[in-house]
């Protein structure tokens, strides 16, 4: 009798709790989600503000419009919100108050690319966005024909210049020319070319040791160029709109205008045996000259030898006389 009394009592006491769980999700379901109980957050460590709060509840009426909790498709919700392209991630669940919570990290843009006339972000992943009428994020402009493979190197890139004193205060932007990339400074008209993407940490730390031991004691004007794509060297490329690089660049043109150039040597080369060809033409004649001297005096000896023959002519009018 007392284990079915117990048996008894455990499946009132399951009834009962049955029945209450049933009555308070009807009542829960009918619960209106009002804007006092949707709370939006936004998780990213740097402040961005291309999704609006406001864009967030109007996403959360549309999907839910009666504004009831038993009519709202959480992960229908979520896969709305996180097809926004500024939305990195997205998780949305309701409290047992019915308060709706939204967490939402954004995208933070690492550079801002024109590529082809079109403007847009890439964040650290390297996924690109686009830009917001309304908001516009202070980072890095590159500009180029930039590939998508190298977008990830390139916000390393970004970063380390980010992080960086003496980076951050020189370099302002990135142009890629080609396959090459080149560093645009705050100072001067010049440009640091780096060449690619790899070994950067080697190349801007040859430039720094040349702006600290060199170009800190001249006019940054005076250069249009330093490259530090090659290994071990630096190269610079003097400013032609520069007045003091005017001797420079006129000593330099003398010193290439006195190398022959290749097209030059092939000439002379070629002139030579025409000048051979001249005096073999030119000794022709006079070889035939004195070959007839000798000629002549043959035929004047043949002449004066036939006179000579002809001598009996005159002893036949003698002998008819």
């Amino acid at each position: 009798m007392k284990n079915k009394y117990r048996i008894l009592k455990i499946v009132v006491t399951v009834i009962i709790l049955g029945f209450l769980l049933s009555f308070s999700l009807r009542r829960f379901s009918r619960e209106q989600i009002t804007d006092n109980k949707i709370s939006v957050k936004m998780s990213e460590k740097t402040p961005v503000y291309f999704v609006d709060e406001k864009d967030i509840r109007e996403i959360v009426k549309k999907e839910n419009p009666s504004g009831r909790v038993g009519d709202l498709n959480i992960p229908s919700l979520e896969k709305k919100i996180n097809a926004l392209p500024a939305v990195d991630s997205a998780n949305v669940y309701l409290n047992l108050n019915g308060k709706l919570n939204l967490d939402i990290r954004q995208r933070v843009p690492v550079f801002r690319l024109n590529k082809d006339g079109k403007d847009f972000y890439v964040d650290e992943k390297g996924i690109e966005f686009p830009i917001s009428r309304t908001y516009s994020h202070p980072c890095m402009l590159v500009t180029g024909n930039v590939q998508p493979d190298e977008y990830q190197k390139l916000a390393e890139l970004v970063e380390k210049i980010d992080k960086d004193d003496f980076s951050k205060k020189f370099f302002i932007g990135i142009s890629k020319s080609k396959d090459s990339y080149n560093l645009l400074t705050s100072e001067g008209n010049y440009r640091v070319e780096i060449g690619d993407l790899d070994n950067i940490d080697f190349k801007v730390k040859g430039f720094k040791t040349f702006v600290e031991k060199y170009l800190v004691y001249q006019d940054p004007q005076k250069y249009s160029m330093v490259s530090v794509k090659y290994q071990n060297q630096i190269v610079t490329t003097l400013n032609p709109y520069f007045k003091e690089n005017d001797s420079i660049l006129k000593a330099g043109k003398q010193v290439l205008a006195k190398i022959p150039t290749p097209t030059a040597a092939a000439k002379k080369t070629e002139s030579k045996p025409k000048t051979t060809e001249r005096k073999k033409t030119d000794a022709a004649p006079v070889r035939q000259k004195e070959s007839t001297k000798p000629k002549e005096t043959k035929k004047t000896e043949k002449k004066a030898k036939v006179p000579a023959q002809s001598k009996p002519k005159p002893k036949a009018k003698v002998k008819i006389e």
